[in-house]
């Protein structure tokens, strides 16, 4: 049976009863998702270091107008662990799987830093599957070498990191270190660090549980490698343009995805509608929930409004 979530998860908001969890069936383990409202279908993906809790008050507000559906990615928060690398087309094999199973033919797709990734790939190889895209920032092809420009290696070390043999027994070798080492990202990230304040140890919680930490990992030591050294000396060829609906809120104070970032987002995504995220750091969805669920129903409900003309 999938374990539930704990007391600390389930008591941080009032509306927090109202939502239901579950798994599905995906190859070769389960997916455990978090469920609550009605309406049209949107699927919210988490980053990292993030579980499926990191959307709760954005959820919560969404549920009055849309069956609001967020997947622990797998490696992270209940859902199975996997054996070594895991790439964004593996997760996003992943949740075309959990779409099937939940028999949802089209839905709107919310994204954040990993999960943004995670929504590339799912964009490209089934694009009839999506209603229209929804990203905070995250990366994509047109930051191209910038991200690793020297000036910024500093903000991703971890990366590096988190690719050795060594990461996982080091941040795991004492409950401790692994609340030095999450908390670090969450309150360093966020340009509104408080917004953790209450909530913290049930992230903390979360990388305590059995396979959370290395399974986190594996993204990295899957995702890293082609960008750092491609085969044959040569990146990979720059996926073509996706052709749907396409809405960006970047935010304003983030410290791993420069706002400067955004000048080539029309060319991979020519539906764009761009905006700057004012006011917030890496985690907008908990520094300023009601601005982020505002933003996201504004352009699901605007994508519907127009489907029924």
């Amino acid at each position: 049976m999938m374990s539930q979530p704990s007391e600390a998860v389930r008591g941080k908001h009032p509306g927090s009863s109202k939502i239901s969890h579950s798994e599905v069936s995906v190859e070769g383990g389960t997916l455990h998702i978090a469920r609550v409202g009605s309406g049209n279908p949107l699927i919210l993906l988490h980053g990292w270091p993030e579980f499926w809790f990191t959307w709760e008050p954005v959820m919560l507000l969404l549920a009055e107008h849309f069956d609001v559906i967020v997947p622990d990615l797998r490696g992270l928060g209940d859902s199975s662990k996997p054996d070594g690398p895991f790439t964004s087309k593996q997760h996003a094999a992943d949740i075309t799987a959990m779409l099937n199973q939940l028999g949802l033919a089209k839905v709107g797709l919310v994204s954040h830093d990993v999960g943004g990734a995670v929504a590339q790939a799912l964009a490209q190889a089934y694009p009839a599957r999506l209603s229209g895209l929804f990203f905070f920032t995250f990366l994509h092809p047109g930051i191209g070498d910038r991200f690793f420009a020297l000036d910024r290696l500093a903000n991703i070390w971890y990366m590096f990191f988190q690719q050795t043999a060594m990461a996982s027994d080091v941040v795991t070798s004492d409950t401790e270190n692994i609340a030095r080492y999450f908390s670090y990202f969450l309150k360093e990230w966020a340009h509104k660090p408080e917004c953790f304040d209450d909530v913290i140890e049930v992230f903390v919680e979360n990388f305590r549980k059995p396979g959370n930490v290395e399974g986190g990992f594996n993204y990295y030591r899957a995702a890293m490698p082609p960008r750092t050294n491609p085969p044959d000396g040569k990146a990979a060829p720059l996926p073509p343009p996706v052709l749907l609906p396409t809405c960006v809120r970047w935010s304003q104070y983030d410290k791993l995805f420069d706002y400067a970032w955004t000048d080539t987002l029309p060319r991979f995504f020519p539906q764009l509608d761009l905006k700057q995220f004012e006011s917030v750091g890496h985690f907008p969805h908990r520094e300023n929930p009601r601005q982020a669920a505002h933003y996201i129903s504004e352009f699901f409900r605007s994508l519907h409004a127009e489907g029924t003309k």
